[in-house]
């Protein structure tokens, strides 16, 4: 019973034999048309973006700004969205994540002055706007700048 067992017909196919003479069907030039440059030996090993030795489009077009690499981006959370949090509550980056309010791996976090403070918090972030400051301290929290 073993000895018959086989794939199925047509599943498998030979490798193309490439180059070995006229009577294989792909002799001569092995299947690599005539001339050009994919009839060479690396083939088409081109970089990204080349159009032929035409000057290709990301060259052509005008370059315009600059993108600073070392940039800080924030997360945004303003003050009316810490109303979840209950009276005397420290509110930094990881409670902010667990209630759904940031991303985990999105920089730092700045908060903003739109809404009302809830009262007694104590908030650790990296920035917060003057006014956002005010909101809350007025409520009888404070704010901590973190690194």
């Amino acid at each position: 019973m073993l000895d018959r067992l086989a794939p199925r017909h047509g599943s498998r196919k030979p490798a193309k034999r490439i180059g070995r003479g006229p009577g294989s069907g792909t002799g001569k030039t092995s299947g690599r048309g005539m001339k050009g440059q994919g009839h060479r030996s690396p083939g088409r090993e081109t970089p990204l973006g080349f159009e032929g030795g035409q000057m290709p489009m990301a060259r052509r077009l005008p370059k315009r700004g600059f993108f600073n690499l070392h940039r800080v981006s924030y997360q945004i959370v303003n003050v009316g969205a810490l109303s979840n949090f209950g009276a005397g509550s420290i509110v930094d980056a990881e409670a902010l994540i667990a209630r759904g309010l940031i991303r985990r791996n999105g920089g730092g976090v700045k908060i903003l002055a739109q809404g009302d403070a809830p009262k007694n918090l104590t908030v650790k972030v990296q920035r917060v706007s003057g006014s956002a400051r005010k909101k809350i301290e007025e409520a009888g929290g404070s704010v901590e700048l973190v690194k």
